[in-house]
């Protein structure tokens, strides 16, 4: 969510059309939130679903994968792991919630700043 919310901000975007009457350039002329809103319904309707299936898919799993259980193999490609010490696996998977929740951090100030403007002072006014 922050790359594709920075993304946005830096006006980089696809080439070609979104629908028969938004393009991906005027999406990014817009801030993050006002281009979610130009988004057509049925496109929402896309994305929403496509993520909902992958996170029942990945997250349905008896041991979840953060607690030891397998790699989801939908989001992330096989990977040997075998020549990995079991303390280096643990120490990376708690880097990787970490990175999660820094990237949810930052989520929440790109919507407070959006929503109550001063409330980030390090953000300037596009976000």
């Amino acid at each position: 969510a922050c790359v594709g919310y920075l993304t946005n901000v830096a006006g980089i975007h696809f080439p070609g059309q979104l629908s028969s009457d938004i393009s991906f350039e005027s999406l990014s002329t817009m801030n993050p939130f006002d281009a979610w809103g130009a988004v057509p319904v049925a496109g929402k309707t896309q994305i929403l679903a496509t993520i909902f299936i992958a996170e029942m898919i990945t997250e349905s799993k008896e041991v979840h994968y953060t607690k030891g259980g397998p790699l989801p193999g939908m989001v992330f490609p096989a990977i040997d792991f075998s020549g990995v010490s079991e303390e280096t696996m643990k120490r990376k998977r708690t880097s990787e919630l970490n990175n999660g929740r820094l990237a949810m951090i930052g989520m929440m100030s790109f919507i407070a700043a959006h929503n109550i403007p001063g409330s980030v002072p390090v953000l300037g006014s596009n976000f």
